[in-house]
This record gives C-alpha cells, structure tokens and sequence, in this order.
C-alpha cells in the first residue's frame, strides 16, 4: 500500500494502517503533534484505518483543520465538566470556530463567572484523566433511542433531520458520549492550556423563535505561553471595543428605539463625512463619477436581479398602491438603471460610477453587534462598466486604489479568491472567464492569493481584501466582484467597433465595505486615537487660569480661521484636570496658553502621543498640523 504525502513522497507499508502508526513510522516527533489528518481530500481522526494507497497531509496546530480537531475536543471536555457539576443541563452543539470553541446548553439560569472557575477545574481534571476518545457509529433508530435513554432532547431532533439511511457517529470519552462528526484528537491529556472566556446566549440552531440557550466560550492552545499571549490580546481588545469607546467619545450611540440602526452623533459625524471626503477626493482622480439611487425600488427590479429570488429573507418589504416593494440590500440594480438611462458606445467605456447608498438589510437581533454588524449602512459602492478587453486592467486599478486607501490606515492584509457557489446563476463559460480574468489580474500584479472555494456571490466570482489591524485582529471589508450576470439580466448595451449592440462587463467593488463598519474597526485599530486629520477635534485649547481666557480665546479664533478643527475649554478648572480630561478624550494636540505665552507670543503644545511639551509660534504649530491634516500624515 502506498501513501503519498504533501511534498510528493510516497511511503510504503505492508498492510492496513492508521494515520497515527504511519506518521509514527515517518517521525515520533511528527506522531506527537498531529491533532489530524486529510486523506484523499477529507479530514480525518488519526485513529481512522488507511487500507489501500491514498495521498496524507498531516495536520498540527499550525493548521486550521487541525486546530479545528484540537478545540473541538476542548469544548466535548468542557461539555463532559458541566454534565459532571450540572446533570440536569441539556446538550445542543459545539463546535471550534476561529479562536477558539464554545458549547450550547439548555440551562433555566446562565452560569455565572464562579461556576465557570468550577468547570475550569473538572475540565483538568478529564484533561489530566488522560481518556480515550472512541469513535462508534449506530443506525438512525439505535442512535435516537440512546440520546432519548441519556435524556438529550436537543440531539435527538438532529438525529431525527438526517436521513432514514443515515448511520450516526458518536465519541465517547470515559462516561461522556456526544453525538458528533469528528474529527478529535487521540485523548483528552493533549489539551493542556485553556481558558473559558465567556457565556452568552445563543438561539437553538440561530432561530429566534426557538428556546434561547446559554453558550460558553472558550479557547484552547497546545502552550501555556501562546494561550497567555493570546489572553493579553483579548484584554487589549476589550479596552479598544469600539462600542465602549464610541460611547466614551461621543461618536455614536446604540438606542434600544433603533436596534442595529445606529445614531451618529456630532464628533460621530465629523468622523463619518472625513472620510467620505478622502474617498470622494481619490475617486474623482480616478475618474469615477458619482451617483445617487433610490433607496426603495419595486419587485420587479428586484426579480430582473435575482435579489428576490437568491435573498429576500434579508430584505425589508412593503406594499404601495398594491405593489410591492423592497428598501435596497444593495446598490446595483439601482446602478444598472442609471446605465441604462442613456445610450453608450464603446468610447464611453470604461464608465466609472461610484455610489454611498444607505442599504439596509434584515439581520437576526442575536447577531447584531455595534458597528459592525448593524441593519443599515452606508456602502461605498462603485459599479464599473467595461468591454473584456478592458477587465484586466480595471480590475488592477481597484486593487491599487484598495492598497493606497488601506495603507494610509496602517493596515496590512491578505487576499482571497471566491470561485462559483452552488446557487450560481449564469453559464459555466461566462463563469470561466470571469474566474480566470480575476486570477489573471492577481497573478500579472505578482500579489499573494487564497482560493477560497465556492465563496463567490450568486452572480459572479470575487477578490476579498482581509485587513489585519495593530492587535492582529482580521477584517473583511475590501471585495471586487466580477460580474457578466446583471447585464445580461438587465439588457444593458453598447455599441462596440462593429457598429453592433454588445453586453457591457460590470465590476461591483467597496473600498470601506460598509463606512459604519470601517469606522469600528478604525476605533478600535488606534484605540480611538485617531490621527490629526482624522480626529473629530485636532486641537484643545486650554488656558491655565481666567486671566489667560482672552489670549486662549484669540489662538482659538485663529485655528479655527485656518480650518482647523478645535474646541476651547475655559471652565474655571486646575490645567491638570483639564489636561486629564483632553487626554482621555484623546485629542492629538492640546495647546495650553499662559500668562509666559501670552507675554511672549507664543504657545506650548502639548503631543497626545508622546506626552512632550513643546514651545513655538502659533504661526509655526498652524503651518505643521496644516501640513499634517492636508497630507494625511
């Protein structure tokens, strides 16, 4: 039997073999850091047989598929500590996710911090047990009769949905036994560092017309040290959340008469309309005009686009003089009809047309979460119209206004490719053509890419930009989208070369994504220190005492005269609190005048970020942060 391994090297052995004893066989070292492994395309436990000639790639922590495995036996032990301390408690489901794992309960009350240390403690315990995970199987009846004998309600309706043919996988670990898919690591005695983070509450199966269940977060590494920096990175996120800070701030507020409609309050709004200003000033250098659509347009646009079909659980409708209507979940089809309006030739094109539509779109109440996931936005769309010939270069031109915008920020990020979903609309050639245009643009500007399977909209195949923030954090937010679907659904045209009618290409790109989002994440990037150009007010003046008021009031006069955005603070307070009080508003500048300024004409800056003191004309600081604001420094 031959097994081929990821680089190319093919390995022979006698008979049936496990994963394990064969990677034992290549390495002892390798054997002890496997949590999984991928045969043939699928992953597997490492109990799992191999019997005839296959291709392995063995899975560490290092990789997502075997970080999967390792935090998906963290949250069965968790499951298996509370059935302990807490027998009455019904299981749902728990999987791994991103950083970590967390399990379903159905318990009358949430568990309280005090119970989360005790389930910490039982959860060492099964770990330094060192059990056996077994997997078994059982037909579809034998399988709902022992989830009903061990009193599991929620396990037996999953079981139920499968099919009549189905057999059932279960792991048992000493008197544990969950019904699950796999894969999990060999014992419970690898998962040595972890943490419960969190409880939450949770839907049964996301539906909020079913029973709200109590969710316990956690996470779980194979190092005490990567858990611990992991941790202090969570601490750090938590003081950056921008729902604490925006409220600090003053930038936005969350009301209970909105739910996942945010109201953006003054400072909110200067943060906002500077960065639309900066969006407006790079597109018209490059050529796009801008565009404004209704906000709520009839069914039947919504049909010829397909969003009516492919997504109107996530649309809000209505009805006016007997026909329907949607309030738009995307700006396209509006953009469609703007093209339409007038005749185009092939000169006119490539046509640029840029849009910030307020969408809104129906998202469940449990997944709301302040900026970042909310009902309505304001989306930076931009929907170009080109001939193939043209593709290619339009979409580098995206990519390399996407790479000037998010440098600015500080923001690194990586690149993935969303080929065809399975509810695709359109022909395999058109879809062929449209992936390799893509592929070939990304190859040709030598930029590192992800192929993400299957991720791809309904109409089209798509670039996803992934921001990595100052704490490491990732954020999609950037897509290009390529799209043959809508124009022909649309009967959009040009007359090309020939004198004949021809079907434009179209692009839907966002830079922002969504401009609440981005906002969120730029909060909490710079921990709400934004800079000067940025911030909602560059500069306090605070004067040291009363008699000091009237020079305070003249240098305010004159930054604001130079455009500059500033507030006076000449409350009857020591300079020390308000001092205090600029920084925690965290203010980039603070000016502070006092009778040796006022008598020499001159002022001493105060640096946010350093915290130096630093004395200069106010000509001199104005022509600096001038320079600074205009230059986006």
């Amino acid at each position: 039997m031959k097994i081929t391994l990821k680089d190319g090297a093919v390995r022979e052995f006698e008979g049936p073999v496990t994963v394990l004893d064969a990677a034992k066989a290549i390495s002892e070292g390798l054997a002890r850091r496997l949590c999984a492994a991928e045969v043939d395309g699928r992953v597997v436990d490492l109990r799992t047989e191999l019997n005839s000639d296959c291709t392995v790639t063995f899975l560490t922590f290092e990789d997502e598929d075997g970080r999967g495995a390792f935090r998906h036996t963290a949250s069965h032990i968790m499951a298996q500590a509370v059935k302990r301390l807490y027998p009455e408690v019904k299981l749902a489901i728990g999987p791994s996710i991103a950083d970590g794992f967390y399990y379903d309960f159905d318990r009358d009350q949430p568990f309280t911090p005090e119970e989360l240390d005790s389930i910490e403690k039982e959860m060492k315990k099964i770990v330094k047990e060192n059990l056996s995970l077994e997997r078994f199987t059982l037909p579809r009846k034998e399988a709902i009769a022992l989830m009903e004998e061990k009193g599991e309600p929620y396990k037996v309706e999953l079981i139920r949905d499968l099919e009549e043919s189905a057999v059932i996988s279960f792991y048992r670990q000493g008197e544990y036994v969950d019904l699950c898919a796999g894969p999990h690591l060999v014992s419970t005695g690898a998962v040595k560092a972890f943490k419960l983070t969190s409880v939450a509450g949770a839907y049964w199966r996301g539906d909020e017309k079913n029973k709200m269940l109590t969710r316990i977060y956690g996470t779980a590494f194979t190092k005490a040290a990567d858990l611990e920096e992991y941790l202090t990175r969570l601490e750090e996120a938590k003081k950056r959340d921008h729902r604490k800070l925006g409220k600090e701030l003053g930038l936005f507020a969350l009301m209970e008469e909105g739910p996942g409609f945010p109201f953006f309050l003054p400072k909110g709004m200067v943060l906002k309309n500077t960065l639309i200003d900066y969006w407006r000033q790079i597109h018209t250098r490059e050529g796009y005009v801008e565009i404004s659509t209704p906000m709520m347009l009839t069914r039947s646009l919504w049909e010829t686009s397909g969003h009516w079909d492919h997504y109107k659980e996530n649309m809000y409708t209505t009805v006016i003089d007997d026909t329907d209507f949607a309030i738009k979940p995307m700006n396209c089809p509006g953009g469609m009809l703007v093209y339409k309006s007038a005749p185009h030739s092939y000169r006119d094109l490539p046509i640029r047309m840029g849009e910030l539509g307020l969408v809104h779109r129906h998202e469940k109440s449990g997944t709301l979460h302040g900026l970042m996931r909310v009902r309505c936005f304001t989306q930076d769309d931009a929907h170009i119209f080109m001939t193939k010939e043209q593709v290619t270069d339009e979409i580098k031109g995206v990519v390399r206004l996407i790479d000037e915008v998010y440098s600015l920020f500080g923001f690194k990020y990586h690149v993935e490719l969303s080929t065809r979903p399975e509810n695709s609309i359109g022909s395999d050639e058109d879809w062929e053509m449209a992936t390799d245009s893509l592929r070939k643009a990304l190859d040709e500007m030598n930029l590192a890419y992800i192929v993400n399977e299957g991720d791809g909209a309904f109409y089209g195949p798509k670039i996803d930009f992934h921001l990595e923030d100052s704490i490491g954090r990732t954020w999609q937010c950037g897509t290009i989208q390529l799209d043959f679907q809508l124009p022909q659904r649309f009967e959009a045209e040009y007359t090309g070369t020939d004198g004949e009618k021809h079907r434009p290409i179209m692009i839907h790109r966002v830079v922002f994504g969504s401009i609440e989002r981005f906002i969120g994440i730029l909060i909490e990037h710079y921990a709400g220190k934004f800079p000067a150009w940025l911030a909602p007010v560059q500069v306090k003046v605070l004067p040291i005492s009363d008699k000091n008021s009237e020079y305070a009031g003249r240098v305010y006069q004159e930054l604001k005269k130079n455009g500059i955005r500033c507030e006076l603070d000449s409350r009857p307070e020591k300079i020390g609190y308000k001092i205090r009080e600029a920084q925690l508003e965290k203010v980039p500048y603070m000016v502070i005048t006092g009778a040796k300024e006022e008598a020499e004409g001159t002022i001493s800056v105060r640096y946010r970020d350093s915290g130096d003191n630093v004395t200069m004309s106010l000509q001199e600081f104005t022509d600096m942060l001038k320079d600074e604001i205009e230059n986006r420094k």
